[in-house]
């Protein structure tokens, strides 16, 4: 097998993930998935783990961005209860909104890579 020298080994440069958190109460369920425009609206791809108490819980990481969602409770189909917003579907129901943006410290950090530096060795003029 030949080796490329030219390769480089540096990643992709992507937007940033932000964790995101999807919990939901259902004391009965048997199986809760989130489908959404994330996932392209595959409920498999995103199961919730029982956590106990009727609790369900996923951690995921998703680039900031506005995503329309459902959570799929032993395969009906329903809003998120938790969202504070929410869109008409087209199956005469409604998708939650979820507004992922970037953390603050991640946001500060970005932001100064975009000020000029400073010369601080600079001698100050003096006005004559």
């Amino acid at each position: 097998m030949k080796h490329n020298r030219n390769h480089n080994h540096t990643r992709s440069v992507g937007p940033p993930l932000v964790p995101v958190r999807f919990e939901f109460p259902h004391l009965t369920a048997t199986t809760v998935c989130v489908a959404g425009t994330f996932n392209q609206w595959q409920p498999a791809a995103m199961t919730l783990q029982p956590i106990g108490g009727g609790h369900w819980l996923k951690d995921t990481v998703l680039a900031p961005g506005r995503y329309e969602y459902c959570l799929v409770v032993d395969g009906i189909w329903m809003s998120d209860p938790s969202a504070t917003d929410s869109v008409p579907n087209p199956f005469s129901g409604r998708n939650s909104v979820l507004e992922v943006v970037r953390q603050a410290e991640t946001a500060h950090l970005a932001e100064a890579e975009n000020f000029p530096l400073k010369n601080v060795n600079q001698p100050k003029k003096q006005n004559l």
